[in-house]
């Protein structure tokens, strides 16, 4: 069957359903079930995550074992000050970019982000930072503070594609001037840019910290500043509970970690539990020390309760002188017997024990 043989990535679907029944899915998608607006979401996470994750409260994504015991304010507060780091680490493509997207853009709230995409849908787009100043109630203020975090590509003024901040244009500009290239070569000719780089009077002038953030901009224009993706190979021969084997070494992904170890999604429905006792062989007293949400890990299965839909794994070698670095790599290999005791003492009965009271 030629359908077994197309490759499949795992996409988290934490807060979709949440995002399916809120507004902006009703707006975006008003005659589909929620299911579906639920489906299309998480394959547009596939595609640009933070453009997809940032139109559902952050809390919904799961932050962590006490989220609902801690101050929810702080908690809110905390939250939105990371996403809104994170979206202008990124930076946005401003023709594209949703008005949830753009809301968290340094001077621009949900207000002025719907502005935004209002004007840009009635006059077919933005050609030039410069447009941005017309849209309704966008002052000189916001746009100092946002204009270097939207980018214009193919428009008016090939500078509006790169982090560089408008205030710098005529600085950059002048200089080209001077040398007679046009700024579009400055930008795709690396030997001008090197040039631009060893010109003292230009980083005297705009200082050298700016100095170095132009150069940087120039060399790679629209690079996305995100680590590349990397998909999780998991094996092909599982597809629920009932094809786990006790003993075989399975590829996962950190999905959740808690005091007492953390689950491993391991390419099916149900995450295996990775107690803290089987996380190393030598002593780990908090798991956050050697792990951390979306590390891939390499995992054998120690137990499988199908009646309770329960797994459990083992990262241990079984040799005493590793530390976990080493079998969280690709080149891990089946161990042979495992000792009775570890450097934590006897395991426990059930790896399940700490579940008592925990709502996964």
């Amino acid at each position: 069957n030629k359908l077994n043989k197309i490759k499949a990535t795992l996409i988290s679907e934490s807060g979709a359903s949440i995002y399916s029944t809120s507004e902006i899915a009703r707006k975006e998608f008003p005659d589909l079930d929620p299911t579906v607006r639920g489906a299309i979401s998480i394959a547009r996470r596939f595609q640009d995550p933070l453009a997809e994750l940032v139109k559902i409260d952050p809390k919904s994504i799961g932050v962590g074992q006490y989220q609902h015991d801690v101050n929810q304010s702080k908690l809110k507060k905390s939250l939105e000050e990371v996403v809104e780091s994170c979206v202008n680490y990124v930076g946005v493509d401003i023709n594209t970019a949703s008005a949830p997207l753009l809301s968290y853009i340094s001077g621009i709230g949900p207000a002025l982000a719907k502005n935004v995409v209002s004007f840009r849908e009635k006059e077919g787009g933005f050609k030039s930072r410069d447009e941005l100043l017309k849209v309704s109630r966008f002052n000189e203020k916001i746009y100092q503070q946002s204009a270097g975090f939207m980018r214009i590509y193919q428009g008016k003024n090939p500078l509006d594609s790169t982090f560089i901040h408008p205030e710098n244009y005529s600085k950059i500009e002048s200089w080209a001037s001077m040398n007679k290239v046009k700024l579009e070569a400055l930008i795709e000719d690396s030997a001008l840019i090197n040039k631009l780089e060893k010109d003292k009077n230009f980083e005297d002038e705009v200082g050298d910290f700016t100095h170095k953030d132009i150069i940087s901009s120039l060399k790679a224009p629209s690079q996305d500043p995100r680590s590349e993706f990397k998909s999780i190979e998991f094996r092909d021969d599982i597809k629920s509970i009932e094809d786990l084997k006790v003993g075989e070494w399975y590829t996962g992904v950190v999905n959740n970690i808690t005091k007492f170890g953390a689950f491993v999604d391991i390419g099916i429905k149900e995450s295996g539990l990775l107690h803290i006792s089987q996380i190393s062989d030598t002593f780990v007293k908090d798991p956050l020390s050697v792990l951390k949400v979306g590390q891939e890990v390499k995992a054998q299965v120690l137990d499988v309760d199908y009646e309770r839909k329960r797994i459990s794994l083992s990262c241990k070698k079984g040799k005493g002188d590793h530390n976990y670095a080493e079998y969280s790599s690709s080149s891990v290999k089946q161990p042979g017997k495992k000792s009775k005791k570890n450097s934590q003492g006897a395991a426990p009965k059930s790896p399940f024990s700490a579940l008592k009271n925990f709502k996964v």
